[in-house]
């Protein structure tokens, strides 16, 4: 079953272009994944230095080019939600992540096995 030079050159090129793909998406993904950890890293500091606070002290949250004041355990409840939303949106950036790079490798493996099979 030989295939021919032309139709060998196509199905390598498509899969080229799978994994030149697969090699943008996992850049973005991981920028994507930097991001999210930046937000969470941000929220968790700001969690702990309000856990310092008594529950009565005046704090405010920014809202677009105005401060809106909350308590101190309203805001600890936001923070904490905020942490977990990343957490699993970490979580299935990693899981498209893993796909992606699993994705490039198989693609470089076939066009590594048909251009030795080719010579």
């Amino acid at each position: 079953m030989s295939i021919s030079n032309e139709a060998l050159q196509k199905l390598i090129r498509e899969i080229e272009s799978q994994a030149i793909a697969a090699q943008q998406q996992i850049g973005l993904v991981r920028t994507q994944m930097a991001s999210k950890q930046r937000e969470m890293r941000l929220a968790q500091l700001t969690r702990s230095e309000i856990s310092s606070l008594p529950p009565d002290t005046a704090v405010y949250e920014g809202v677009g080019k105005m401060f809106v004041g909350l308590p101190v355990p309203t805001l600890q409840e936001k923070l904490s939600s905020q942490v977990k939303e990343n957490e699993m949106e970490l979580e299935a950036l990693s899981k498209r992540l893993h796909y992606l790079e699993t994705t490039d490798k198989n693609s470089r493996e076939h066009i590594e096995k048909m251009l030795k099979g080719q010579a």
